[in-house]
């Protein structure tokens, strides 16, 4: 009889030891940022102030009659753009007003007669010098009245009131047809580059605005920044506001009279680290930027000297062979591995 040869079992535990690796370690978590040099350097300090464009202190002219009459003729709206000579309304002098200038015509003519009357009785010896100088006088003064009320237009039955110069109509403070009273200011026009941006500043900042110094100017309702400069500090306070009014200049045409603004002036250069605004970190702790050493997110404290939209003016120690985290700062901590790029 045969005898089977009996094999001694191993432990399936021990055979399935056998042919499975040691599991890798997992990778250590990082967080994907953008980085950029940090360097020393410096930027405007902008004070900021808002307000409206409006023709500045001596940049309109008031367009107005002497004498009672009635308008006639309109051929603008406010916020009409004019130029130099353009034909903007036409006006009818009074008849009362006319009338008046003809008496005075007719005074004069009077007088002129008298006076030659009186030269020729002189030389008959039936008058006198005085009463000749007595006439003089008389034509002279007649003379007077007719210049003053020919200067005041009495002697034009119909006036074309044209633009003085190219300019922006404001205001029109009579319509097609009204009669107006002698010196009633009928029409507003700005001059072209008369047209102002006027801030409002708190007194107690005034001090540090000075005529010359560069500044800029945005729409309320959206837009490009618009170069421009303080060209007028008031030293009174404006009764309506209680603020010091400022006038800001800026490119012809770049603002409308009435806009809406927003005025910065440049009142000084403020120096440090310049960085982006997005890089500096104020939640959770001090401020603090942070700078990539070894792979690793490094904290630096730091005090921001001056805030800007886009770039910060900060004070403290970093190091300007370091990258600077900027996207990304706000996801990290102390210590914590960073990648850059696609890594």
């Amino acid at each position: 009889m045969r005898q089977l040869a009996l094999t001694p079992l191993v432990p399936m535990a021990l055979l399935a030891g056998c042919g499975t690796a040691t599991p890798a370690p997992a990778p250590t978590p990082s967080v994907a940022v953008t980085v950029e040099r940090v360097a020393q350097g410096s930027a405007p300090e902008w004070l900021t102030a808002y307000g409206s464009a409006a023709p500045s202190v001596d940049g309109t002219q008031n367009l107005s009659v002497q004498q009672p009459g009635q308008l006639t003729g309109l051929s603008i709206t406010p916020g009409t753009a004019v130029r130099g000579g353009q034909l903007l309304a036409v006006f009818a002098t009074a008849p009362s007003t006319i009338g008046t200038f003809q008496e005075a015509l007719t005074t004069l003519d009077a007088a002129r007669r008298q006076r030659d009357t009186m030269a020729q009785l002189l030389t008959q010896q039936l008058a006198t010098q005085d009463q000749l100088t007595q006439a003089e006088k008389a034509v002279g003064v007649a003379q007077a009245q007719i210049a003053a009320l020919r200067s005041e237009g009495a002697g034009q039955p119909v006036r074309r009131l044209v633009a003085p110069f190219d300019g922006v109509v404001t205001a029109v403070s009579a319509a097609q047809g009204d009669r107006t009273q002698p010196g009633a200011p009928l029409i507003t026009i700005a001059r072209t580059g008369g047209i102002v941006a006027t801030i409002g500043l708190d007194p107690a900042m005034v001090s540090r605005v000075q005529v010359g110094q560069p500044a800029r100017i945005t729409r309320l309702s959206g837009g490009p920044l618009i170069a421009g400069q303080v060209i007028r500090v008031d030293s009174v306070l404006n009764p309506r506001t209680r603020l010091i009014d400022v006038d800001l200049s800026f490119p012809v045409g770049a603002l409308l009279p009435n806009e809406a603004v927003r005025g910065e002036i440049a009142v000084g250069q403020v120096d440090g680290w310049l960085v982006p605004h997005r890089a500096v970190v104020t939640a959770g702790g001090p401020t603090r930027i942070f700078q990539v050493a070894g792979g690793k997110a490094h904290a630096v404290n730091v005090s921001v000297r001056l805030a800007g939209d886009t770039a910060d003016v900060v004070e403290g120690t970093p190091n300007p062979t370091l990258p600077l985290i900027v996207d990304g700062a706000y996801q990290v901590q102390e210590g914590d591995a960073v990648r850059t790029g696609g890594g």
